[in-house]
C-alpha cells in the first residue's frame, strides 16, 4: 500500500516500509488515551480524594501530549507511519501506560486491562512479527508492574493486600486476552487484504471479457462511420465501368475496385450483426461441445482425458434432451481452470463427465492424484489457499501456486448459477473429484445470473465413478 509522497517533511525513518496505520489516527488515538487518563486521575485525586502521585501521574501524561503536538506540526495528518515508526509508537504507549499503571497500584488497578489496546491497534494494522514483539513488550510490563509497583490508591483505613496467586492470574488474563484478542483482529485484517486482493485479481480477468464486448460496439460505430463513403466509392466506381471502354487497360482496375468496396460493405455488415446472426454455429453449445472445447486445451497434457455426458437414469420426456446454453467464456474459463489443476495432478487419466437431468446440469471432474489435503478442502476456493506447494501463500508471492485461479474459476462459475462441491474419492481409491452442478433454467439462461444458484436441489445426482468411462 502506498502512502503519501514525498511532500511529507523530514527525514524518513530507517524502516521506509509503510503500515496501514495514518499518523492521523494514531495522533486520535492517543489524545483519546490522554482524555481518559486525565478523567482517572482527577476522579481518584479530587472526586475519590484518594492519595496517589498526581505530579509525576500528570508529568506522563503530559509527555504524551506533547508527543503529539511534535507529531503534528512535525508530518501531515495524512501521512502513513512506516512499520519501524509506527511500532516505535505504539511501544511508547505501552511503556507509558505501564508507567501510569505502575505509580497506580499495578496488577491491582483495575485500568491494567488498557495495555491490550495498543497490541491490538498493530495486529489490525502491522506485521506479525511487529505485533509478536509489542506482544511479548506488554506481557513484560505486566508481569514488572505485578512484582513492583506503588500501592492502589483506596481508603486509608482499609488495607488492600492481594495474594500472590490472585496478581498471577491478573497477568495470566491479561496476557490470553491480549493474546486473543490480537489474534483476532489479526487473522481479520489479513482475511479482508486476501479477499480484497483476490478480487482485485478477478477484476482484471473479467477486464478482458469486458474490453472484448467493448469491441462489438466500436465495429457496429466504424461500421456506420465507413458505410457511407464505401457506398460513394462503389457508387463512383460503377460510373466509371460504363464511361471507360471495354478495351481500355484501366477497366480491370476500376472493376477490382468495386469489387473489393463491396466486400468491405459486406464485412462491415456482418460486424452490425448480432453474434447469435453472425455465427450461430459458435453462438452456443451443448452440453458434449462444452465438455470438448473445455478439454481441448489440455488434451497434450501428462494425463489423458476422458470425456462422456448423458442423460441421468432418471431423467424423462423433454427431461432427457441435451440442454443447449448460450456461449460463455466464464464458463469455459472456469472449466478450464480445474480441468489444469486435475491434469497436473492425475497420475494416469482424468474424468470429464456430464449428467442432465429435468432439474440439473451436474459436470464431473476425477482425477487419479493425491486427492484434496484434509486440513485445507473446506477452504479451498477462498483466495490464496492452494494444494501447490506449502498450502496458504501470501500476498505478494510467486505468481505459481497462489490459489487465485481456482478462486477466480469458482466465481466466475458462480456467477454463471453453478455451486461447486469438492471432496476425494472413496477408499480404495485415490484422486479429487470436482462438481460443479447448475439448475437447469440457469445453465441455458441467455444472460449470467449474479451469485450462486439458490434453486438447485440439496442432493446433486451420484455419477458413476471414473470405471464406467474407460475407452
Amino acid at each position: 500500500m502506498t502512502g503519501d509522497t514525498d511532500s511529507n517533511v523530514g527525514a524518513r525513518e530507517p524502516n521506509t516500509e509503510q503500515s496501514q496505520l495514518r499518523l492521523h489516527t494514531l495522533v486520535r488515538l492517543r489524545w483519546l488515551a490522554i482524555l481518559g487518563q486525565l478523567i482517572s486521575i482527577c476522579a481518584v485525586a479530587i472526586g475519590l480524594g484518594f492519595a496517589l502521585p498526581i505530579e509525576w501521574c500528570l508529568f506522563f501524561i503530559a509527555c504524551s501530549a506533547w508527543l503529539n503536538v511534535y507529531l503534528s506540526i512535525r508530518y501531515p495528518a495524512r501521512y502513513r507511519l512506516s512499520v519501524g515508526f509506527a511500532t516505535s509508537l505504539l511501544a511508547y504507549d505501552i511503556v507509558q501506560l505501564a508507567v501510569l499503571l505502575y505509580l497506580t497500584g499495578g496488577i491491582e488497578n483495575p485500568f491494567t486491562m488498557l495495555i491490550v489496546a495498543p497490541v491490538t491497534v498493530s495486529a489490525a494494522t502491522l506485521p506479525l512479527l511487529n505485533t509478536v514483539f509489542l506482544g511479548l513488550l506488554a506481557c513484560v510490563a505486566t508481569a514488572v508492574i505485578s512484582i513492583w509497583s506503588l500501592p492502589l490508591p483506596w481508603y486509608s483505613s482499609v488495607t488492600l493486600d492481594h495474594p500472590a496467586l490472585y496478581d498471577a492470574g491478573m497477568v495470566a488474563a491479561v496476557v490470553c486476552s491480549m493474546t486473543f484478542i490480537a489474534l483476532y483482529a489479526w487473522r481479520l485484517t489479513r482475511e479482508g487484504r486476501e479477499m480484497s486482493a483476490a478480487l482485485s485479481a478477478t477484476e482484471l480477468v473479467l477486464a478482458r471479457e469486458q474490453k472484448l464486448h467493448a469491441l462489438d460496439g466500436l465495429a457496429a460505430a466504424a461500421a456506420h462511420e465507413l458505410g457511407t463513403p464505401l457506398s460513394t466509392i462503389a457508387l463512383v466506381t460503377k460510373e466509371l465501368e460504363r464511361q471507360i471502354p471495354a478495351d481500355s487497360p484501366m477497366r480491370e482496375d476500376i472493376v477490382l475496385l468495386r469489387q473489393q468496396a463491396l466486400r468491405c460493405r459486406e464485412i462491415l455488415q456482418k460486424l452490425t450483426r448480432h453474434p447469435s446472426e453472425q455465427d450461430p454455429l459458435h453462438a452456443s453449445f451443448s452440453v458434449q461441445e462444452l465438455l470438448a472445447e473445455a478439454a481441448a486445451p489440455y488434451e497434450t497434457g501428462k494425463a489423458p482425458i476422458f470425456t462422456f455426458a448423458r442423460a441421468a437414469a432418471s431423467a424423462q420426456g423433454d427431461g432427457a434432451i441435451e440442454p443447449v446454453a448460450t456461449r460463455r467464456p466464464g464458463i469455459l474459463y472456469g472449466l478450464g481452470n480445474i480441468l489444469e489443476n486435475a491434469v497436473d495432478f492425475a497420475a494416469s487419466r482424468v474424468d470429464l463427465t456430464a449428467e442432465w437431468d429435468a432439474n440439473s446440469v451436474v459436470v464431473t471432474i476425477a482425477d487419479d492424484g493425491p486427492g484434496f489435503k484434509p486440513e485445507i478442502i473446506d477452504n479451498l476456493g477462498e483466495p490464496y489457499v492452494t494444494t501447490r506447494g506449502g498450502g496458504n501463500r501470501k500476498p505478494g508471492g510467486k505468481a505459481a501456486g497462489l490459489g487465485l485461479g481456482f478462486f477466480i474459476a469458482k466465481t466466475l462459475l458462480e456467477r454463471s448459477g453453478a455451486r461447486i462441491a469438492l471432496e476425494n474419492r472413496a477408499s480404495p481409491q485415490k484422486g479429487a473429484v470436482v462438481r460443479v452442478a447448475w439448475p437447469r433454467p440457469a445453465f441455458i439462461a441467455d444472460l449470467e445470473r449474479p451469485g450462486p444458484a439458490t434453486a438447485l436441489p440439496r442432493n446433486l445426482p451420484n455419477l458413476p465413478t471414473a470405471e464406467v468411462y474407460d475407452r
